[in-house]
């Protein structure tokens, strides 16, 4: 009898949990998803909390030893939005010259969007939040399969074209990046974390 989890598609996130060795944490995503038995937690933070618990995992496999907070000051370094070429660059010697391909790691790295269709897809979860909560969830997963289409179709183009001699690039990553903009107050923000806050920081936070 075939078990119905063997059924399901391939999973980025549930790949990962088991090349990591990282346990329960799929089951942690959900309960942290849906407010079970705390505060719910938008899609990227738990993107973070899953990015930090790999890169924890592989530098426990390393043997390397940390201070109280570096490995969190690590995770900024290589993903932080706002961190300089340099330091970025001290961070990612330090794990190489520990052994660490980080390279493979951060490919390893999960962002919202995956972390969404694992919760929704893969293991089926759902949190209850009345017709306003199930209208959010709706609007999150149209965003997403938009954002990945745009993905699929840009990376198509570009591999053919460089395939075919028209395009000079190596190996190449497609980021599509929707800022949502606020125009009372200026603020961007990616549209998921913006539906998932319930509003604008000059409106939510006032």
């Amino acid at each position: 009898m075939t078990n119905r989890q063997d059924e399901r598609p391939d999973n980025k996130v549930e790949r990962v949990v088991r090349e990591y060795e990282l346990g329960d944490l799929g089951r942690e995503l959900e309960r942290r998803w849906t407010g079970e038995g705390r505060e719910r937690q938008s899609l990227r933070d738990l993107a973070d909390f899953f990015n930090r618990r790999v890169l924890e995992s592989a530098m426990d496999e390393a043997g390397v030893v940390t201070l109280q907070g570096e490995l969190e000051n690590i995770y900024d370094l290589l993903t932080g939005d706002d961190v300089t070429e340099g330091a970025r660059t001290q961070a990612r010697n330090r794990l190489e010259r520990e052994g660490i391909d980080v390279d493979d790691l951060q490919n390893d790295f999960v962002s919202h969007y995956a972390v969404h269709t694992y919760l929704r897809d893969y293991r089926n979860a759902e949190y209850e939040g009345g017709d306003d909560g199930d209208q959010r969830e709706k609007s999150v997963e149209t965003i997403q399969r938009l954002t990945s289409r745009l993905n699929a179709v840009t990376r198509r183009n570009v591999e053919n074209l460089r395939s075919t001699e028209r395009l000079d690039v190596g190996p190449v990553d497609v980021i599509a990046d929707v800022q949502v903009v606020c125009q009372e107050c200026g603020r961007q923000d990616d549209p998921i974390d913006l539906i998932e806050r319930g509003g604008c920081r000059c409106r939510v936070d006032e």
